[in-house]
């Protein structure tokens, strides 16, 4: 009994909250939407009436709509506007430049939830742990916000707090962003093209991951690690013991922002050295780790006043698997060579050409868009090419082409850009390509090493041994199969659901225009007849039934015409 009525308030708890995202859709213009995947249906009466007179033009794009639609929705939407913002191969580079302006930033939560989550997350009042704690924060984001403390050894130390509730809002988003998307692929054929099942189960990972702060703790003592030794970057020093799933105590960095000029100045500090430090960071991450810091934007960088680059926030993180790191770093030789054969080959090996593509069609003509795209950095030496216009440039080449992009290798990309945009703020002559050489040669030269050619042989003889072992077995079931007439083949007719939908919307329009047409013809025997009370010299049942069948015939136009199929 218990059990069904926590699944009653859950089922109501979440369909409040679809009426809302369907009222906030209606209201940025987007009733049309909301009425295809059959959402109206959860709105009272007068909504769907003012839905239907909503206005198409609202004097914004729809980009710039649905983008205060999600700001609107809070933390779920923002985060995957976020997420949406790095695929422009998805949704084009419109709605991903709008997400872009998303700012994560809301009002700060009550600091009395603060020491409430401290002391049920570390089992201790935390007075017994800090000696002081700023109640104001230093920055509230959307899933936690940020306290300056000190530990009663007088240590600095910044503590990172979740938002209370976040983490139950998020979960239900995402059971009614599953629910919206597959209604979107059911109602609206046509939006399978962007995989919107997808990127909702990418969303769901990421978010997931975000949540749970020991994840951040992990990715913390990893960078800790990979940057041992590094006397140019510092990565804050973790309290192990002060972690929990929704908080976080770490060191404190005293700096100020990468994009702070003047604080830069104060300091007295040679802004191409810092921007060479912080490009020199990131590839190491790219093109050595394979593991890196996928949120780079200038809140998450500080110059400290030594000189050197601290980073913040790992919550975001991207890994890049040993074949994409040489990919990259063959492409980048490929294209000071001028080898674009070579840079097709690793878009192919890379696997983000689909089995749909036809391989010497997709050579010919992305070998054009590449010449056509790239001639002007034919006679450009390496330090003068512009690293991130490059990968800009190939990344519209792909989405031209309908490539399938790793979501990693989009996220390097963005990376880049972002850190194109601060290395031009800190020295505009300063160049990416100049850094990433010695990194891109490094790696070609490991990749054609005596052990890594060892390695690969070893693994393609085990991979054969492999297919020749189990191929003999494979060969025997299919043959028992066939004997028995146990084999069956699994054909998906293509475009049959939609035909069904469109056959199965025409005849309940049919049963309706029926319906309208019997209440006509009923109200007019009515009227002839001059039976009951009379309106202006009309029987008022007859004048009734024709009020009822005007409003449906207008209900019936209106749907018509707003499905776009007359």
């Amino acid at each position: 009994m218990l059990l069904e009525l926590l699944r009653l308030k859950q089922t109501y708890k979440n369909l409040n909250r679809l009426r809302q995202i369907a009222n906030v859709f209606i209201k940025h213009g987007f009733g049309q939407f909301v009425e295809a995947l059959n959402l109206h249906r959860l709105l009272p009466f007068r909504k769907r009436v003012k839905m239907l007179r909503q206005p198409r033009d609202l004097g914004r794009t729809a980009a710039e709509r649905l983008r205060l639609a999600f700001s609107e929705l809070g933390p779920s939407f923002i985060k995957l506007a976020q997420l949406l913002s790095s695929r422009p191969d998805l949704i084009t580079h419109t709605y991903a430049d709008e997400f872009k302006k998303l700012q994560d930033e809301v009002p700060p939560f009550e600091f009395s939830e603060v020491l409430k989550i401290i002391e049920e997350d570390l089992g201790m009042p935390p007075e017994r742990i800090f000696d002081h704690i700023e109640e104001k924060p230093v920055a509230a984001a959307s899933i936690a916000q940020v306290h300056y403390a000190t530990l009663t050894d007088g240590t600095p130390i910044v503590i990172k707090v979740q938002r209370p509730g976040i983490t139950e809002t998020i979960e239900t988003d995402i059971i009614i962003l599953k629910g919206i998307t597959s209604r979107m692929v059911k109602y609206m054929p046509e939006t399978e093209f962007f995989n919107p099942t997808g990127i909702v189960e990418e969303f769901s990972r990421t978010i997931r991951k975000e949540l749970d702060f020991t994840e951040e703790a992990k990715n913390i003592c990893r960078f800790r690690r990979n940057f041992e030794g590094n006397r140019n970057i510092v990565i804050p020093r973790l309290y192990p013991d002060l972690v929990s799933k929704r908080l976080i105590v770490m060191e404190r960095i005293n700096g100020v922002r990468i994009d702070d000029i003047e604080g830069i100045k104060r300091y007295g500090l040679d802004r191409h050295e810092l921007a060479r430090i912080g490009v020199d960071a990131y590839f190491k991450m790219f093109l050595e780790d394979g593991f890196f810091h996928g949120d780079p934007h200038p809140g998450n960088i500080f110059v400290l006043p030594d000189g050197r680059l601290g980073l913040v926030d790992f919550g975001i993180v991207g890994w890049l698997t040993p074949e994409i790191m040489e990919s990259i770093a063959t492409g980048l030789v490929a294209l000071v060579k001028k080898d674009f054969d070579t840079l097709i080959d690793q878009y192919v090996a890379l696997g983000l050409v689909t089995e749909e593509v036809d391989i010497e069609d997709f050579r010919r003509e992305f070998k054009a868009d590449i010449i056509d795209f790239l001639i002007p950095l034919y006679d450009l030496s390496i330090s003068e090419i512009n690293l991130a216009q490059y990968l800009d440039t190939l990344l519209h080449i792909a989405i031209k082409h309908r490539l399938k992009i790793p979501s990693d290798l989009l996220l390097v990309n963005k990376c880049m850009l972002i850190l194109d945009n601060i290395g031009r703020e800190l020295d505009p002559n300063f160049n990416f390509m100049s850094v990433a050489e010695p990194y891109a040669s490094k790696l070609i030269r490991g990749k054609y090493s005596p052990r890594a050619v060892y390695g690969k042989i070893e693994k393609q003889v085990t991979e054969l041994v492999d297919f020749a072992s189990h191929t003999p077995r494979q060969l025997k079931v299919l043959l028992r199969k066939a004997l028995k007439d146990d084999l069956h083949l699994k054909m998906t007719p293509l475009g049959l659901d939609r035909l069904i939908r469109d056959i199965d919307r025409s005849t309940n329009r049919l049963a309706f225009s029926i319906v309208v047409a019997a209440i006509i013809l009923s109200s007019s025997i009515l009227t002839i007849s001059g039976a009951g009370g009379k309106i202006f010299d009309i029987p008022l049942l007859g004048l009734t039934g024709f009020l009822i069948a005007t409003f449906l015939g207008l209900w019936l136009l209106i749907s018509i015409i707003r499905s776009g199929r007359m």
